[in-house]
């Protein structure tokens, strides 16, 4: 099972606050950790949502919102991407995570969807199969990075 481990903002992030030295080797040491176990399949930190942009969808027309974003407990500043065998497994991960900021901090742990997941009428076997090839196509190349 996949599941995207994700870190909630707060205003520090919001603001460009980077993360301290002694919170990177430590977030490092865990992404070993991580890695050593064949959990890992990415992790990412966000830039501020002053950065960033969204696209509001209705109909047919597209509207695009500049950040930053008002509600700072709704965005994410980074995430994983995991592989395990439940949602307790990730969970257990997670309370050994270090605290990804002083004080307060979330994160969230949201199941990824699987062709498995999806009836075959709605997701027909040739185009779950299609998909799995360009997985398996960005997989080689991000390898070769």
């Amino acid at each position: 099972m996949r599941f995207m481990v994700i870190v909630k903002a707060n205003k520090d992030s919001e603001a460009g606050v980077l993360p301290s030295k002694e919170l990177l080797a430590e977030m490092g040491k865990f992404n070993e950790e991580l890695a050593k176990a064949g959990v890992l399949l990415a992790a990412e930190g966000l830039q501020a949502s002053s950065k960033g942009a969204r696209v509001k969808f209705s109909g047919g027309k597209r509207t695009v919102i500049d950040g930053p974003f008002a509600e700072t407990k709704e965005l994410i500043a980074g995430f994983w991407l995991w592989q395990v065998s439940s949602l307790q497994e990730a969970i257990e991960w997670v309370k050994r995570c270090p605290a990804p900021f002083e004080g307060e901090s979330e994160i969230e742990i949201r199941q990824v969807f699987e062709a498995s997941d999806f009836p075959a009428e709605i997701f027909p076997p040739e185009q779950a199969a299609r998909e799995q090839a360009l997985r398996e196509q960005m997989q080689r190349k991000t390898a070769k990075l």
